[in-house]
């Protein structure tokens, strides 16, 4: 596949697609937008429900994008905030770059490696049935791994550097699982924006 005249290799072996473009933003760019989300951002603590009982994510969350649609998953709904300048104009540059359109993102502040995310996938209804996610890293490098639902076997694992670009599309949320697993060496914070496009529900 291309995109913008680079050439990206597919990660996954079959049914779906996860491309890693690694310096989709500058170092500079980077590092000054980091600064800025981390300050900026309305970040919150949220409860999720896992095995029929609250517990606190071990990370730091927020929505922006289109006010009129919440997104809701794990039980939680966040409604979202307006957009922030940064980070429409992130949002235009990847749309640009993809030639997708985008409602929302989620942004995820980890801490240091103590905070993590579990095996999951982004397979909400109101994502749509091939939905296209499309992430950025900013900050600390972390591993990203992925694996099959069906096996549940070997781990495919990038580390996501800051500035990076991960876009995971077709069928990948039916067949692949992934998680951002803690890593203890790890000191320094991360944050990762989910854009994605969420739909209006049909009553």
């Amino acid at each position: 596949m291309n995109w913008k005249g680079k050439a990206c290799e597919n990660l996954l072996p079959e049914r779906g697609s996860t491309v890693y473009i690694p310096s989709f933003l500058e170092p500079g760019q980077s590092q000054d937008l980091y600064e800025i989300l981390k300050n900026q951002v309305t970040w919150k603590h949220e409860s999720i429900k896992m095995f029929g009982r609250s517990v606190l994510q071990p990370r730091w969350t927020a929505l922006y994008g289109d006010p009129e649609v919440s997104y809701a998953y794990s039980g939680i709904t966040m409604k979202p905030l307006p957009w922030l300048t940064s980070l429409s104009e992130l949002r235009h540059s990847i749309e640009e770059f993809l030639g997708e359109k985008f409602t929302h993102v989620l942004l995820n502040y980890y801490r240091d490696g103590q905070d993590s995310m579990g095996w999951h996938r982004d397979n909400e209804s109101s994502l749509g049935q091939n939905p296209t996610i499309a992430s950025i890293s900013l900050g600390a490098s972390r591993e990203f791994q992925m694996r099959s639902i069906h096996e549940k076997g070997e781990k495919l694992a990038v580390v996501l550097e800051s500035g990076s670009l991960l876009v995971m599309g077709g069928e990948s949320q039916h067949h692949w699982e992934h998680q951002l697993p803690k890593r203890k060496k790890i000191e320094g914070g991360r944050i990762n924006l989910t854009f994605r496009k969420i739909l209006v529900s049909k009553k």
